[in-house]
C-alpha cells in the first residue's frame, strides 16, 4: 500500500502489498493532524482491515494496516481500542508507557482480550460511564452487553421488535451516548420481519430515543453513526450522502459528501466523516445515486474533514484500490503516530513487556515450530471423510445474509461453478441471495442466486452456484436448496 501526500509517494507499514491500496491525503491534512495533535483509526469489513493514520516527523502521513476478521464498530477509551469483529469483541490495549516510543510510534495497540460472541453483525460499540461495553447487536435487533456464560445479554430493543431473532429485522446500527448513557439509536426501518428493512431504504430510516422509547425522527435514508456533540444529535443520512443533525424531529443537512457516509467522529470545530463507494446495484434507487448521476460524478471511498462552523470540507483522504467501503472512525487525542500489532507476522510473538522490563523488549526469533508451512484444513468446511451420512440425519437450511463478491470468497470451496472465477469476468448485477444446508452445525451444501433487473425493468433471478459435499449428494439436498432459494427470491430461478 502507498499513501500520497502533497504529490509525494510514500511506502508505509503494510502486510498486504500484493493487494493494491492507495491513499491520497489533501494538502494540509498532515499539518491539521499535527496541529491538533490527533490521529485517526478506521475499519473496513469489506477487506478485513484496520487502519491507523498519523503523522511522521518528516511531514508525511503514516498509515499502519492490520488484518482482522470483519472489523466494524470501534471505540477508544482508557488508552485501549475496542473493536467488533465477525464473532469476537476485541480489546487492543496500548503497551507503551507515557513518553515511550517504539520505532517512532507513540502508541502500540496489542490484541489482549477477546470476547467470543458468535456472529451477531455487531455495529456500533461504546463504553458507558460505568465502564461497561455496550454494542448494537444488528442481527438480533437490540442493544446488548457482554455477560459471562452467554454470547450476549440483551438490554433494550425497539418497541416494534416482537422477538429477538438473528434476522436483522430493522437494521439497527448506530448508538449515540449522552452523559455516559445510551440515548439514541438509528435504524433503517421500523419493520419486524426478517431483513424487512431492505424494502424501506429510501425513506424508512428512523431515530429512536431510548429512555422514552419514542421515535425522535423519521423519513431518513439508511441513517448511521448518530453522535451527541455540543448539545446536538448529529448523524449521517447515508442514502443521501449527507452529514447533518436532528432538529424538531427532522434531519437538517449540513454537508453533502460524494459517497455512502458511515463512520463519524468529532474534534473541536471539526467532524470527520467516512465515505464508501456504492455497492453494485445493491443500493440502487437511493437519492445519493441519483444526485451523483445528475452531477456526473461517481461515489468515492475515504475521509472528509468538515468545518462545523460553515459546513465546508477542509481536508480529505482519498482511498483507491481494493478498499471501497469504510465502516467506523475513532479519533485518538494526544497521539501522533499509532501502530497496532496483528497476527500475520512475529511481532505478536516477540514484542514483550513486564513491570520491570523498562519498556518494550524484542526477544530473539524462536526455532521453527512444528506444523509451520503445512496446509491446514479450512475452518467451517468439513472434509468428506469427516461426514457420515445417516438416514436419520437432520439437515438444517438457513438464509445467508449480506453476501457480496468479497465475503463469498470465504465460501469458495463450497461453490460450483467457482464464483471467484465468475467475478473476474462478470460484474455483480443485483442482490445476492444464499442458502446453506448444514448437519450438526457443519455446512454440507450451499446455493447462491442473483436477483437483478433486466433492461425492460422486469426482475429476474439466476442460480449462480450449487454445491453439495460429495457424501451427501443424491439425497435431495441440492433440490431442497434451490426450493429454499426460490422461496427467498419470490420467483423461479433461471439455470
Amino acid at each position: 500500500m502507498a499513501i500520497t501526500h502533497s504529490s509525494e509517494l510514500i511506502q508505509t507499514d503494510n502486510l498486504q502489498q500484493q493487494q493494491d491500496v492507495s491513499m491520497m491525503g489533501s494538502d494540509g491534512l498532515w499539518d491539521w493532524l499535527r496541529t491538533l495533535n490527533i490521529s485517526l483509526v478506521f475499519t473496513t469489513y469489506q477487506t478485513n482491515r484496520l487502519f491507523l493514520l498519523g503523522c511522521k516527523p518528516d511531514g508525511r502521513l503514516g498509515v499502519n494496516e492490520r488484518l482482522f476478521d470483519k472489523p466494524m464498530g470501534l471505540y477508544y477509551r482508557n488508552d485501549s481500542l475496542y473493536m467488533a469483529c465477525r464473532y469476537q469483541l476485541w480489546q487492543l490495549e496500548n503497551r507503551l508507557a507515557e513518553g515511550e516510543t517504539h520505532l517512532g510510534y507513540d502508541r502500540l495497540f496489542v490484541p489482549s482480550v477477546a470476547h467470543t460472541t458468535g456472529d451477531l453483525n455487531i455495529h456500533d460499540v461504546v463504553m458507558t460511564s460505568e465502564q461497561k461495553l455496550f454494542f448494537i447487536n444488528t442481527d438480533f435487533s437490540c442493544l446488548a452487553t457482554l455477560k459471562s456464560g452467554f454470547s450476549f445479554d440483551p438490554l433494550w430493543q425497539p418497541p416494534f421488535i416482537s422477538k429477538l431473532a438473528a434476522e436483522d429485522r430493522c437494521h439497527l446500527n448506530g448508538l449515540a451516548m449522552k452523559d455516559g448513557k445510551p440515548a439514541y439509536v438509528t435504524a433503517c426501518s421500523r419493520t419486524d420481519t426478517a431483513a424487512g428493512w431492505r424494502d424501506h431504504r429510501v425513506d424508512g430510516g428512523i431515530v429512536i430515543h431510548i429512555p422514552s422509547n419514542e421515535i425522535a425522527a423519521t423519513g431518513l435514508s439508511m441513517p448511521h453513526s448518530p453522535r451527541w456533540y455540543r448539545g446536538k444529535l448529529w448523524l449521517l443520512n447515508s442514502g443521501t450522502g449527507e452529514f447533518g443533525f436532528i432538529e424538531d424531529g427532522r434531519f437538517v443537512p449540513v454537508t453533502f459528501c460524494p459517497g455512502f457516509v458511515r463512520g463519524l467522529a468529532f474534534n473541536e470545530d471539526y467532524a470527520i466523516v467516512g465515505l464508501s463507494k456504492l455497492r453494485s446495484k445493491t443500493f440502487a434507487g437511493l437519492a445519493l445515486e441519483s444526485r451523483l448521476e445528475s452531477d456526473n460524478k461517481t461515489s468515492e471511498c475515504g475521509l472528509r474533514v468538515i468545518n462545523l462552523r460553515n459546513g465546508d470540507i477542509v481536508h480529505s483522504l482519498q482511498i483507491n484500490g481494493v478498499v471501497e467501503e469504510l465502516f467506523d472512525i475513532v479519533l485518538l487525542p494526544q497521539v501522533r503516530l499509532p501502530k497496532a500489532i496483528g497476527f500475520q507476522n512475529d511481532d505478536i510473538d516477540r514484542l514483550i513487556n513486564f513491570p520491570q522490563s523498562g519498556g518494550i523488549i524484542t526477544t530473539k526469533p524462536t526455532v521453527k515450530r512444528p506444523g509451520v508451512g503445512k496446509i491446514a484444513p479450512i475452518a467451517g468446511i468439513p472434509r468428506s471423510s469427516q461426514l457420515a451420512p445417516d438416514s436419520d440425519v437432520i439437515v438444517k437450511y438457513q438464509r445467508v445474509f449480506h453476501l457480496n463478491p468479497e465475503n463469498l470468497l470465504t465460501y469458495e470451496a463450497m461453490t460450483y461453478p467457482s464464483l471467484r472465477s465468475r467475478w473476474q469476468t462478470q460484474p455483480q448485477r443485483g442482490e445476492l441471495f444464499g442458502v446453506s444446508a448444514s448437519v450438526d452445525g457443519e455446512m454440507i451444501g450451499f446455493a447462491v442466486a442473483e436477483k437483478y433487473a433486466q433492461p425492460n425493468a422486469d426482475l429476474s433471478a439466476e442460480l449462480l452456484s450449487l454445491y453439495v459435499v460429495p457424501d451427501y449428494r443424491h439425497q435431495g439436498i441440492g433440490t431442497s436448496l434451490v426450493k429454499h432459494l426460490q422461496k427467498q427470491l419470490g420467483t423461479e430461478l433461471a439455470k
